[in-house]
């Protein structure tokens, strides 16, 4: 069973892994219908703010539907895990331990009842979660992750192609935003990436062939330029850097790619050197730049703000990651303000383990996997909210606590030599 069975699809797909001896049987166990709640997963993070779409849809009918989508995600786990067998998990067991910071400081009201409702809905994220556990088998959730997000991207290019206006706001500054359902562009931007950065790797672990990893590549390299996204494109770079590079030792192509990859950045730099700093700077000031488009000033405020023993330590209750009415724009503040300091230990107990572990793990497809996804979350949440709550971080992460505590391949045991017959020593006289 050591053949490559490929067949058109998305990279990835259970039928373009070159499978080894047991790999068929933890796949074959893996029930279709996991795929369906991951996706609901993902549709419940997708969010309920962004631009206006082309058809104007009231933000309760979005709400309704992502409650929805986790609610059924939730049922759909439950039904097919009955017995609630679960995987034992130092990741998912820190999450659900940032329960209790976010219970306890919600408790207070002093973000109204709707912390409360999001304590509900991040209890309910984290149980669907402990219920897919069972089924962590190596590659199976990156698989459904490129599937579910590039037809989240697919929605995004239809929209653009309906309605290149409303695609293209001069609100945003003319940065891709979703039409038909309400995407910001760093939304777009971090979708992209990620499927980008998994599907790289899937190429160069030989699980999926170059042309089906190029019919998601290049339209996603196309959204992820036109969002006009700098903390998804260096996350991308960076998390591929350190992927790749777990891989360089034992992998010929990972060697060739990163060569190459290097080499055509130089001369990129060179050549498109005033295109790529106009592309990053979309049209900002020096000074803008240099306060991240306004964070910092917000941050400063969070920090000054006075608090009191309780709100230090868990904060002021789960809300909309906001402070003064202004985005906060940073996992570990949101994470502060909202689960106070417990919360951030927590955190920050969550990428240790998962980095620790990914750093001990033999160099694999896997590991180099999980290293991309552990490296982008880390990066990306110096400008983006989202570590402490229900969010596309947490699924991201998620997949690559199940990548890392997936059992390895085993190693195909060479074929045993045919018994030599014996032949008298007569017998070979006469030939």
């Amino acid at each position: 069973m050591g053949g490559d069975l490929r067949r058109s699809g998305l990279p990835g797909g259970a039928d373009t892994e070159r499978t080894r001896p047991g790999a068929e049987a933890r796949a074959a166990g893996t029930p279709k219908t996991v795929g369906v709640v991951w996706g609901l997963l993902i549709l419940n993070t997708l969010g309920s703010a962004g631009a206006k779409t082309v058809i104007p849809l009231p933000r309760s009918l979005i709400q309704l539907v992502t409650m929805g989508a986790l609610v059924a995600a939730f049922t759909l786990a439950l039904a097919l895990n009955l017995r609630l067998r679960i995987r034992a998990s130092a990741f998912l067991l820190l999450l659900t331990l940032l329960l209790v910071p976010s219970v306890l400081s919600s408790l207070q009201l002093e973000s109204g009842l709707g912390a409360l409702f999001r304590c509900a809905r991040l209890a309910l994220f984290v149980g669907t979660l402990w219920l897919l556990s069972r089924w962590w088998d190596g590659l199976t959730f990156v698989r459904h992750h490129i599937r579910v997000y590039f037809a989240v991207l697919g929605s995004v290019a239809v929209g653009l192609v309906v309605s290149p206006g409303a695609a293209l706001p001069e609100l945003y500054g003319g940065r891709l935003v979703g039409a038909l359902w309400p995407l910001t562009p760093p939304q777009i931007g971090q979708y992209a990436a990620v499927i980008i950065g998994l599907t790289v790797l899937l190429v160069l672990g030989r699980r999926t062939d170059r042309a089906s990893a190029a019919v998601v590549v290049v339209p996603s390299a196309v959204l992820l330029a036109l969002t006009h996204t700098r903390t998804a494109t260096l996350g991308l770079l960076a998390g591929l850097t350190l992927a790749i590079g777990s891989l360089v030792l034992t992998s010929a192509a990972a060697r060739r790619f990163f060569t190459w990859a290097v080499l055509c950045a130089a001369v990129a730099a060179t050549v498109f050197a005033a295109a790529l700093r106009a592309w990053f700077l979309r049209g900002q000031s020096q000074e803008n730049l240099t306060s991240l488009t306004g964070r910092a000033t917000v941050w400063d405020a969070l920090l000054a703000a006075p608090r009191t023993t309780v709100e230090t330590l868990f904060g002021v209750g789960l809300g909309d990651k906001s402070f003064g009415g202004l985005p906060i724009d940073n996992s570990w503040l949101a994470v502060y303000h909202e689960q106070g300091l417990t919360g951030v230990t927590l955190v920050a107990a969550m990428i240790l383990v998962l980095g620790g572990v990914a750093l001990l793990r033999p160099p694999s497809l896997p590991r180099a996997c999980a290293i991309f996804l552990i490296s982008y979350c880390a990066i990306a949440s110096y400008t983006e909210a989202g570590l402490g709550d229900a969010s596309p971080y947490l699924l991201h992460l998620t997949v690559a606590a199940a990548l890392l505590a997936a059992p390895a391949a085993a190693t195909p045991l060479p074929a045993p030599e045919p018994p030599r017959r014996h032949v008298p020593r007569w017998a070979r006289d006469r030939r």
